[in-house]
């Protein structure tokens, strides 16, 4: 037996729903994509939202929402999946990267506020493992300079920070549905902002730029059929076969995050006697939707353990590469030792199995597991 350390959590009544949508008209650009994005930003605590085809696209859209171009720079955190900066520098801008806090692996305000230039255009921040990031800090920081907030909140989906949802957080926040994730479209995400105006700006980029409001046209009247252009967009359209399981999963996202904090309690208990291990740390004003359940291995250890984890048939992960290191940052200049707190918590770092319907058994394994490994 293998346990994974992430999985999707597929109940009959998923199944059921997207069934349902195969029977109709609407395949995609239906009825239950409308419904899927008004579940959504009630979840997020938003007027509004827009989904579309994965979390790299929502980051893609979310920047092109913030009109970042040519010359801008985003600061944000290397410790995330390389989407976080290669959607910014899809749309011309420089990236720098700030470091990270030891205890949670967010990015740091401290060394956020080091980097800001008067090209700054946004500050993103990444929910590394579901625990959202400083804020009110970020914002701050964001606004004082004229730049924007945007959240990569693709671990995070119903977490909270100072009792208010992930979403309403940031001037833009975007979510991964990858089934990984804390919920699943197979492959999905949205864009969700408290500004209504920046979620059809997304919405508009997701479709190919097109204008079909008459007052909007610059020639309105080319007949009923027409639409226009103004920005160039792309395809990035979720459709009714995956939106509904989306809305079916929306409806589950309560059990989920039931389900996920107790096995990270669990784990908290479990191991905090293991000498050699360092567990994840919770803020006192945040309400997690655990995504990943990240140890630190000291002492050079961590390639022995992850391999001895592996080969007993338990899955770990590694998250993340820190994005800087990847060749692709290295061909541009980027340099090793530049956020010297991020590289140190990937080098220690070990994901273990952190998903909804991981067994009490399972769990049992996993820990047991770790201890040998570490013995």
């Amino acid at each position: 037996m293998t346990i994974p350390y992430g999985r999707q959590s597929i109940s009959q009544g998923d199944i059921d729903a997207v069934v349902s949508v195969m029977t109709t008209d609407w395949l995609t650009m239906g009825p239950v994509v409308t419904a899927f994005e008004d579940a959504i930003a009630t979840l997020s605590g938003t007027p509004d939202s827009t989904v579309v085809s994965s979390g790299t696209a929502a980051l893609h859209c979310a920047y092109a929402a913030l009109n970042v171009s040519n010359g801008d720079e985003v600061i944000t955190s290397p410790l995330t999946f390389v989407a976080t900066a290669a959607t910014a520098m899809a749309l011309g801008v420089k990236v720098h990267f700030a470091d990270v806090a030891a205890d949670t692996g967010n990015i740091d305000p401290g060394s956020v506020a080091a980097l800001i230039t008067p090209r700054t255009k946004v500050i993103a921040g990444v929910d590394y493992a579901g625990h959202p990031v400083d804020a009110d800090e970020l914002a701050s920081l964001a606004h004082s300079t004229g730049a924007y907030f945007l959240e990569d909140a693709a671990h995070s989906i119903a977490s909270t920070y100072k009792n208010r949802p992930v979403g309403s957080l940031a001037d833009i926040t975007a979510f991964s549905f990858f089934p990984t994730k804390n919920m699943t479209t197979a492959e999905g995400g949205a864009v969700v902002s408290p500004d209504a105006a920046l979620v059809e700006r997304a919405r508009r980029f997701r479709s190919h730029g097109l204008v079909r409001n008459k007052e909007e046209q610059r020639y309105p009247d080319e007949g009923p059929w027409h639409q226009e252009v103004h920005e160039i967009g792309l395809n990035y359209r979720l459709p009714d076969v995956l939106s509904a399981l989306g809305l079916n999963q929306v409806k589950r996202i309560a059990e989920f995050k039931a389900r996920r904090t107790s096995i990270f309690e669990r784990y908290k208990e479990e191991l905090s006697d293991v000498a050699g291990l360092i567990l994840p740390t919770k803020r006192d004003y945040v309400d997690p939707m655990w995504h990943l359940y990240p140890v630190r291995i000291p002492e050079g250890r961590r390639r022995e353990v992850f391999d001895f984890m592996r080969n007993a048939g338990v899955l770990v992960q590694v998250n993340y590469l820190p994005a800087y290191w990847h060749p692709v940052f290295e061909d541009l200049g980027y340099k090793r030792g530049m956020c010297p707190v991020a590289e140190a918590y990937y080098e220690q770092e070990i994901s273990l199995p952190m998903y909804a319907d991981l067994s009490h058994d399972q769990q049992s394994i996993v820990i047991d597991v770790l201890r040998k490994a570490l013995a």
